[in-house]
Parts: structure tokens; sequence; C-alpha cells
């Protein structure tokens, strides 16, 4: 995690429901209160996924809270639609891999970086159920083991 700066939002869901394919950082394009709102800690990328439309990478469904230290007329929409920053050539790349059959962008950070907010942004193919047990099995397992080396 050395990586990152200081992490802000994290949607944690996202790695057990997705086998994440790929990551890269992006940066996001946000207004003055959703700015404030979320150095406050006040998003949440539950239902997050990002679309390609017209050659550009946009953000759907992260809800950001109204900064409440600022009046309704000049605050935020919460689950507004934002632009992802990046090159574009990474955008080319990104719209390729998209393309193919199943797979999906989603965000799974939300970090400042030299003062910066940041999103990291995953390709992603949806895990089966079987997929999802075995996950579970696996950290099941890794923790009895844990538990046996400390106790043993």
């Amino acid at each position: 995690m050395s990586t990152y700066g200081h992490v802000l939002a994290d949607n944690r869901q996202a790695r057990f429901n997705y086998e994440i394919i790929e990551t890269y950082e992006a940066g996001i394009e946000l207004v003055g209160t959703e700015v404030k709102s979320i150095k406050n800690g006040q998003a949440n990328m539950q239902d997050a996924f990002a679309i390609v439309r017209k050659g550009q990478i946009m953000l759907l469904n992260m809800h950001v809270s109204p900064y409440q230290a600022t009046s309704h007329l000049f605050n935020h929409e919460p689950t507004r639609t934002r632009r992802l920053l990046m090159h574009r050539q990474e955008i080319r790349k990104l719209i390729g891999k998209v393309e193919q059959k199943g797979l999906t962008m989603v965000p799974l950070k939300l970090y400042l970086k030299n003062g910066w907010i940041k999103v990291d942004l995953a390709i992603v193919r949806n895990k089966k159920l079987h997929d999802k047990r075995e996950d579970i099995k696996k950290r099941e397992d890794k923790r009895d083991m844990a538990r046996a080396m400390k106790f043993g």
C-alpha cells in the first residue's frame, strides 16, 4: 500500500465480487465542494463503475455527500457523472480491453497523491458463485492455519 497516499475511500466489495485483471491510476474531475467532502471521508464507491462515453471514461454511481458547511445552492449533485482524467493512449488501451467479452471498469480506491485526488481504476471480470466460495474457503483455511500456529 506504499504506492498510495492517504486512502480516502475504498471499494472492498469489488475485490470479492470481481476478478481483477489490471489496474490503472486516473485523475478525477471534481468541483470544489466535492473535494472538501471527499477529504472529509464522505465518498462511497460501493456501486460505482466506469463506462466509455464519446472517447472519455466516465465514473457513474459514486456517491459524494454534499459538503455541510456550504449552502445547498452552491453544493454539488451527490451521484453526478464524473470524468476520469487519463492520457489518450491509456484510454484507447482501456477501450480495447473493455470491448472484450465480459470486462468492466470498477474503481477500487480513492486516494490523495501529491495533493491531487486519484482513482485506482480496475478492469475486472465478474466472479462466478463457485469462485466466491473458493475465496471464502481459502480465507478461512488461512485463518485456521494462523490460529494453529499461534496456539500450537
